[in-house]
C-alpha cells in the first residue's frame, strides 16, 4: 500500500500546507490539494496558469517588482538549487484584501531517479504571528494610560529623526507635564490621579494620528508628543488647542491655584535634523523649555525653534 501512488497522493492532500514540488529550472512538478484551493481562491488566472507555470519565474517576477520577500524567495532557492545552502526557510506576509494572513516558506531538495527535485512548503502561521504581533504591541504600551511607553518613544524619535533628516522636514517635539500633580494625589487620592492620566492621554491621541506623529508617556507625570514634517508653527497650534481642550475637560485641582483645575506646561522645539546634531539634542531642548514653562509659573507654553 506505501508505494501505492494514489494512496501517497491521498496523504498529502489532506496535509493543510500547501506544498509543491519544482524541479531545478522551476517548472512545477507536483502540487497538493491545499496549494492549488490556494491559487483558485486568490488568483483569477491561476487554472490557466498551473498548465505551464515556472515557480521561480513568478518569484522574479516579484523580485524586478521591488517585492523585499520575493527577492528573498529567489535567493533562497536559487541557493539550494546551486547546493550553497542545505535547505532555506522563510517567513513572509501574504495578505488580502479582507485578512492579513502570514506564511512560513521551507524548501527541501530531495533527489529521484538522477534528478534532483525541491519541495516547497508554505504554512499558514497567521495565528502566531498575531499573537506576536499583540505582545510586541502591549510591550510597547504604557500599562496605565495605554498609550506608547518611554522604550518605544525613543526607537520611534531615532526613526523619524533619519527620515526628517533623509528628506529635509522640520521635526518637532513637545515635552507636557501636569502642573501640580502632587496636590491632586494628595487631595483626591492616587487613583483619581490616575484617572487624570488617563484622560489627558486619551486627549493626546486625538492629535497624534498621523503616521509620523507619536504621544508616549514620558514618565510620572510627565508626557511627550513627536510630530513628524512638522514646523514650530504648527506644533504650537496643535498644542494650543490640546491646552484648550484639557481646560474644556474641567478636570478638578482646588488647591492649584489660581486655576482650580487641572493645567499643563509644554516645551516644544523644532528642528531640521541634520548630521550637526541628534535627537537627543532636541529632547533635551524640549525639557529646557519645559523647565522655563514651570519656573515661569506654569500654565505656559515655551517654543524655540533651531532651525
Amino acid at each position: 500500500m506505501l508505494d501505492d501512488k494514489v494512496f501517497l497522493r491521498s496523504i498529502l492532500n489532506t496535509i493543510p500546507d500547501h506544498i509543491v514540488v519544482i524541479d531545478k529550472v522551476g517548472e512545477i512538478i507536483y502540487e497538493n490539494k491545499s496549494w492549488q484551493s490556494f491559487g483558485v481562491q486568490n488568483s483569477s488566472n491561476y487554472i490557466a496558469m498551473s498548465q505551464q507555470y515556472n515557480y521561480l519565474h513568478e518569484c522574479k517576477k516579484a523580485a524586478e517588482q521591488g517585492d523585499e520577500f520575493g527577492v528573498s524567495a529567489l535567493k533562497g532557492i536559487t541557493a539550494v538549487i546551486s547546493h550553497k545552502q542545505a535547505d532555506f526557510y522563510l517567513e513572509y506576509p501574504c495578505h488580502s484584501d479582507d485578512e492579513q494572513r502570514w506564511f512560513m516558506m521551507r524548501v527541501m531538495p530531495f533527489s529521484h531517479n538522477n534528478s534532483e527535485y525541491y519541495v516547497i512548503n508554505h504554512n499558514n502561521i497567521t495565528e502566531r504571528k498575531q499573537a506576536e504581533n499583540k505582545a510586541k504591541q502591549l510591550a510597547r504600551l504604557d500599562g496605565l494610560t495605554k498609550i506608547a511607553n518611554r522604550r518605544y518613544f525613543d526607537s520611534v524619535l531615532n526613526s523619524e529623526w533619519r527620515r526628517c533628516e533623509r528628506l529635509a522636514l522640520p521635526l518637532s517635539i513637545a515635552m507636557i507635564d501636569v502642573d501640580n500633580f502632587k496636590l491632586l494625589n494628595d487631595t483626591y487620592g492616587h487613583q483619581q490621579g490616575d484617572v487624570c492620566l488617563q484622560q489627558i492621554a486619551n486627549l493626546l491621541k486625538q492629535y497624534s494620528k498621523r503616521p509620523s506623529d507619536l504621544c508616549a508617556r514620558f514618565g510620572g507625570e510627565e508626557f511627550v508628543l513627536i510630530y513628524g514634517n512638522t514646523n514650530s508653527l504648527q506644533a504650537t497650534a496643535n498644542i494650543d488647542r490640546i491646552v484648550t481642550q484639557l481646560k474644556a475637560l474641567n478636570i478638578k485641582n482646588k488647591h492649584s491655584l489660581p486655576s482650580k483645575i487641572v493645567t499643563v506646561s509644554v516645551g516644544i522645539a523644532t528642528i531640521i535634523p541634520s548630521n550637526n546634531s541628534c535627537a537627543e539634542d532636541l529632547l533635551n531642548e524640549a525639557d529646557k523649555l519645559l523647565y522655563k514653562a514651570k519656573t515661569a509659573g506654569k500654565n505656559s507654553v515655551r517654543v524655540t525653534d533651531l532651525s
